[in-house]
């Protein structure tokens, strides 16, 4: 078994790329127009309506590791009261990404230190994308 991605739905395309690509430090791999016929619409249970583009994401490691789907002509759901769910991205430039994260305005919970059940020692911080999608970044000693 393997994960390949995880796709989320958001309002604005360029605005999320502004986070995921420009300060987390994804490449584009790919932005294209879905069809009518997309399985995203079943799968997400998207109305009819909408239109969708969808763009992959290359990380240092993995091709197409993470998946954004703009969803316009249909207003998104309001995000929970809490997080029901998160992507967990090691990055590097931990304290760069953080300010970056700050400096864009973002709800970012401050960021504590931890250790894995090996015993290495790491930095980690938990924010919100304008879509309400909560993210927990970490870096590794």
């Amino acid at each position: 078994m393997a994960l390949k991605r995880v796709n989320l739905l958001v309002a604005d395309l360029d605005r999320s790329l502004a986070i995921y690509r420009d300060i987390l430090g994804f490449r584009v791999f790919e932005i294209s127009e879905s069809s009518p016929q997309s399985y995203s619409y079943a799968v997400f249970g998207i109305p009819a309506a909408a239109k969708l583009r969808f763009a992959t994401l290359d990380s240092s490691t993995e091709t197409r590791a993470l998946a954004l789907t703009e969803v316009k002509g249909v207003d998104l759901p309001a995000s929970p009261a809490f997080g029901t769910s998160s992507p967990v991205i090691r990055v590097t430039h931990f304290d760069e990404v953080l300010a970056r994260l700050r400096a864009a305005g973002l709800r970012v919970v401050e960021p504590r230190r931890s250790k894995t059940p090996e015993g290495r020692e790491f930095s980690e911080l938990g924010f919100t994308d304008p879509d309400g999608h909560v993210v927990v970044l970490y870096q590794l000693d």
